[in-house]
């Protein structure tokens, strides 16, 4: 076994609790860590695979969304226009990525057939919006946030978007649907996350137990539970909305700082720890983590996706795509 690869298959445990603390055991699954190098500059920032097999990534500090074939490492990028800073992207139900693009203060959606731009800007009212992420209902509606005080919906069909003021002002981050349908998003400076009506558009905020806990990014499990990733506390929390109650978990390590939240098919918690320089893996029914560093310092994954069999994310210190095959 090489560095490399014991690195990737390293494990810690830490629990909520002195109680139930025990020892890490043998992994479930025959975890391999993978890395796609980009390109040094681009600014990586989000990823999302598409049904074909492919992976959209945002290119924030150049411009770009691109496109990684990950059967040969190959890939394109595609400029979206004068002063573009792409953040997040997601599939659309149309086959297509959609981008929260900051630089622009709009909405893009690239075609996959021909590479095509479409912007869908924000009103002028709301300029600087700070775009952050964005998901769609099960309505087809694409929901965004924008870290300066926003959240925001549009209709694809129709080109018709309305933007919301946040409560509590600055800070709506990461956002996730349902599987209902439901919308919530997380607010970093606020320190809460907040349940969307899907009708209205208004926002109503539930608070985690832990106070100024920087909640950042959320993610839907299987059971509508929502996951969160506190940046200041370093916790992992899950809200059950069905009865009101939280749990909380903290990170391995001594001063962790979790940034993305993803949740697998098989309902298991990835996040990422900028203190550890790792990816992280939590399953709920054991209370257990397993931590996967990365080969190079400074990695910085600030989100995850994936499907089943495989997570993926995009290491903005080091410019590369990293995935981590879950089964054989």
């Amino acid at each position: 076994m090489n560095r490399r690869q014991f690195l990737a298959t390293s494990s810690a445990a830490v629990l909520a609790s002195p109680a139930l603390l025990r020892a890490a055991r043998a992994q479930e699954a025959p975890f391999r860590t993978k890395y796609f190098p980009i390109k040094i500059g681009i600014g990586l920032h989000d990823a999302a695979p598409a049904a074909d097999g492919s992976i959209w990534f945002t290119g924030q500090r150049s411009g770009v969304l691109g496109r990684l074939d990950p059967r040969d490492g190959s890939f394109k990028t595609i400029p979206l226009g004068p002063g573009a800073a792409p953040h997040g992207v997601t599939i659309g139900p149309d086959g297509a990525p959609w981008v929260t693009e900051g630089g622009q203060n709009a909405i893009a959606r690239v075609d996959p057939a021909d590479d095509k731009v479409t912007l869908f800007r924000l009103p002028e009212k709301d300029a600087n919006a700070n775009l952050n992420t964005g998901v769609f209902d099960k309505a087809g509606i694409y929901w965004f946030t924008g870290q300066s005080g926003f959240y925001g919906r549009l209709d694809p069909k129709s080109g018709e978007m309305t933007v919301f003021k946040a409560p509590k002002g600055v800070g709506p981050y990461g956002i996730t649907a349902t599987p209902e349908g439901d919308i919530w998003y997380a607010s970093l400076a606020g320190s809460y996350i907040g349940k969307i009506d899907n009708a209205t558009g208004n926002a109503t905020i539930v608070q985690p137990p832990t106070p100024g806990q920087g909640a950042r990014r959320v993610w839907s499990d299987s059971k509508g539970r929502i996951w969160v990733s506190e940046w200041n506390s370093g916790h992992v929390s899950v809200h059950d909305p069905a009865d009101g109650s939280w749990k909380t978990w903290k990170l391995p390590g001594d001063r962790p700082h979790a940034y993305a939240v993803y949740v697998d098919d098989k309902d298991k918690v990835w996040l990422t720890d900028f203190s550890a320089n790792a990816i992280v893996r939590f399953d709920p029914a054991t209370e257990r983590f397993t931590t996967f560093p990365s080969d190079k310092p400074g990695a910085n994954v600030r989100q995850l996706n994936g499907r089943p069999g495989e997570v993926w994310g995009c290491e903005s210190g080091n410019d590369r795509l990293v995935t981590i095959q879950t089964s054989a």
